[in-house]
């Protein structure tokens, strides 16, 4: 049953792109030979998500591994939409609400939906390209010296497609907020680690004006662990795996991914922590929220979602976990999970936000 699943879930994309190139051949009023070029170009881009996920992007020229980077992953996204596009006209030609010249060369329908990608796919990349700023007020009786303000982040998915000037950008907008701590829920790291150490990015988390903690996320493990975890020490980033640590009036835990299996159990990690500290977990997958409820933690920070990125991809993830995006609360717990200050594959955000958190943790009066 799990490899027909698999089975499935890699025949889905071929079928997707069978059913693309059937209507695009029926729809486009252009001569055989030129219909043909604009399904073979189609195809030649969704081939390229394969180069990067083979790790052949690592044998090009830097910038050419961007470039087939940014495609492939990209067409993903453009064969989702063209998929619902050509399904809802499908199912009104079905119905009687659509006319079946609509869908056999037409040059009208082609040019609007043509210009309706182009028009959604702009906007998900301004979209992308603006981070939203979330504030977050936490309120603790624990003893505080004074009020703290941390940046917390996750998912920035640094490498062939957030480059170093991207990574700049971010660091600046941290360095703007003034904060004494900074927290990453993992998944630093894209796929490969070739563009980070070509681009020498671990420097530009030493801009950053305050003491940096970590975890893993699961794309840790796909860049490979070790160098995931040398690039952290390279970056002066704290990485806490399994462990806990005890900073001023803060004591920050951060667990393993569930890519370890072997990872340490929640209980034992949170009965380590000094729980008269403001207890802050970070756990990149946002699964038994339940563990950090029952320990007493006050509050953890979880990504790894990135709200599914693309409607109606959210729906998915919402339906998947108790919770997918933003703030959230069990018993006296909280809980912010992050959709990601970055993105994986193509830069577009349809219907979600890239965003970071601005948390002020002040004494309960």
């Amino acid at each position: 049953m799990k490899y027909m699943w698999m089975l499935l879930f890699f025949a889905l994309p071929f079928l997707a792109l069978a059913y693309i190139g059937w209507h695009v051949w029926t729809l486009v009023p252009l001569p055989r030979l030129w219909r043909g070029v604009l399904i073979g170009i189609g195809v030649v881009c969704f081939m390229m998500t394969f180069l990067n996920f083979s790790r052949t992007t690592d044998r090009m020229p830097l910038w050419v591994g961007q470039l087939v980077y940014d495609i492939g992953n990209s067409t993903l996204f453009v064969l989702l939409y063209m998929v619902i596009i050509f399904l809802v006209l499908d199912l009104g030609r079905i119905v009687r609400l659509v006319p079946k010249a609509m869908l056999h060369q037409n040059v009208y329908t082609t040019i609007v939906i043509t210009i309706g990608l182009f028009v959604i796919f702009m906007l998900g990349n301004i979209q992308y390209r603006h981070k939203k700023r979330v504030e977050l007020t936490l309120t603790t009786e624990k003893p505080l010296e004074r009020p703290l303000r941390l940046v917390m982040l996750s998912d920035l998915h640094i490498g062939y497609h957030n480059t170093r000037a991207e990574l700049s950008r971010w660091v600046d907008i941290i360095n703007s907020e003034k904060p004494d701590y900074v927290l990453i829920a993992g998944d630093i790291i894209d796929m490969s680690m070739r563009p980070l150490i070509e681009e020498r990015m671990a420097d530009e988390f030493h801009r950053i004006k305050a003491p940096v903690y970590a975890c893993l996320g699961n794309h840790e493990f796909f860049s490979g662990e070790s160098q995931a975890q040398q690039f952290y020490k390279d970056a002066g980033i704290r990485l806490l795996r399994d462990t806990c640590e005890v900073t001023g009036d803060l004591c920050i835990i951060g667990r393993d991914d569930r890519m370890n299996f072997h990872r340490k159990a929640a209980a034992k990690i949170f009965g380590e922590a000094d729980h008269t500290k403001y207890t802050i977990v970070m756990d990149h997958q946002p699964h038994h929220l339940e563990q950090a409820e029952n320990a007493g933690i006050d509050f953890q920070l979880s990504g790894h979602t990135h709200r599914g990125q693309v409607w109606p991809i959210s729906w998915i993830t919402d339906y998947i976990y108790e919770c997918s995006h933003g703030e959230y609360q069990r018993g006296n717990t909280r809980y912010y999970v992050s959709s990601g200050i970055g993105i994986w594959g193509g830069k577009f955000r349809i219907g979600t936000q890239s965003e970071y958190v601005v948390a002020e943790i002040s004494h309960r009066d």
